[in-house]
């Protein structure tokens, strides 16, 4: 399986892009749902979503969509991870009406969770129920020397779970006209941790932090239109995200990566390309 999208849904400069002309705030899930297979779902992040926002977000979008959330910072940043084993229950209680919706989830963990707390991870992934998909993200720099990244692949493997990989290098690829705050601005708020690209438990989150100009992309698309290719023919899961600093690029950037993996791959049309709507030349 393969899924493409975006980090957001809901981006008011998208109007008139992605989006129709007009489009209202209150449809933006909708729209969204119709152009993305996926989006990685970081408002769960701040918040647990009442029951009516989470019966809306099943309204809005198609059975085949795949929200994948991140887990709650109250659950991933505060205490002792394996003491908020019952508030994971209680956040997968609430979302479980999304049905199959529910693509995989995952885990960030915050910068200060070393390899000395590997214990805690590994009492709360046994604790994580075999229903849904899980994926864990590291950002303390111990994880990334090569015994302990071989210990955080048996770790995740031995759960069936995933890793969730973040590709920070677009931002070091030149700066856009226009964008250097942006730009900046994200250096600033991305961990400047290694790319290390393994996959565990058959399931790969991306998280690819582009450069507002496409072209600037090329190189490293290439490189992972190849990786996923290949994870695809060993019967990985892949789920792609589009993030970039300045937004309203994210959606074409998204949409020519995943034309060009088509190249690779056979996939099916992403939905947005079935709408059959004209180029849009405004975002860049």
């Amino acid at each position: 399986m393969f899924t493409m999208g975006c980090a957001v849904w809901s981006h008011k400069e998208w109007v008139g892009n992605l989006f129709p002309s007009g489009s209202k705030a209150s449809d933006f899930l909708r729209l969204y749902g119709q152009r993305f297979q996926n989006v990685e779902g970081n408002t769960t992040f701040y918040a647990t979503p009442p029951p009516e926002t989470v019966q809306k977000w099943r309204n809005d979008t198609p059975e085949s969509f795949q929200f994948c959330f991140k887990i709650p910072q109250l659950i991933s940043h505060h205490g002792e991870l394996a003491d908020n084993i019952g508030a994971t229950q209680e956040f997968l209680t609430r979302v479980a009406p999304l049905g199959p919706r529910l693509g995989p989830f995952f885990l960030q963990l915050p910068p200060h969770f070393a390899l000395r707390h590997a214990d805690q991870l590994a009492k709360w992934l046994a604790a994580w129920p075999n229903d849904y998909r899980i994926s864990v993200e590291v950002r303390h720099p111990d994880w990334y020397k090569p015994d302990n990244e071989r210990r955080l692949m048996t770790l995740l493997d031995s759960y069936g779970a995933g890793h969730c990989m973040m590709d920070v290098r677009p931002l070091d690829l030149g700066d856009l006209p226009g964008a250097e705050a942006d730009l900046a601005k994200a250096r600033d708020h991305k961990p400047q941790v290694p790319l290390r690209p393994f996959v565990t438990g058959k399931l790969a989150l991306v998280r690819y932090i582009s450069h507002p100009d496409s072209v600037r992309n090329q190189a490293l698309w290439n490189e992972w239109q190849v990786r996923i290719r290949e994870w695809l023919a060993d019967g990985v899961d892949v789920h792609f995200f589009m993030h970039c600093p300045v937004e309203t690029t994210s959606p074409e950037n998204a949409r020519i990566f995943y034309r060009q993996l088509c190249q690779h791959v056979a996939l099916p049309t992403l939905p947005w390309d079935g709408l059959a709507l004209p180029e849009q030349g405004s975002l860049f």
